[in-house]
């Protein structure tokens, strides 16, 4: 699944990083924690690997 804005690609990439050892789990807030605890090491990679071009810096949610 791509990253809908930069700000998701962002969390999954820390989220990423987290899960490879990268970074500690434990600094890992908001979006990037919930990412870790519910997506696999490939749904992270998918999630962070999206081209930013043409991203919004934030998902706007309004049309749900």
């Amino acid at each position: 699944m791509p990253a809908k804005s930069r700000a998701q690609q962002m969390a999954a990439g820390a989220a990423l990083a987290a899960r490879r050892g990268e970074q500690k789990a434990s600094e890992l807030e908001g979006a990037a924690r919930s990412m870790y605890d519910s997506m696999s090491e490939e749904e992270l990679e998918k999630m962070a690997s999206t081209s930013r071009e043409g991203k919004p810096r934030h998902d706007n949610q309004s049309d749900d």
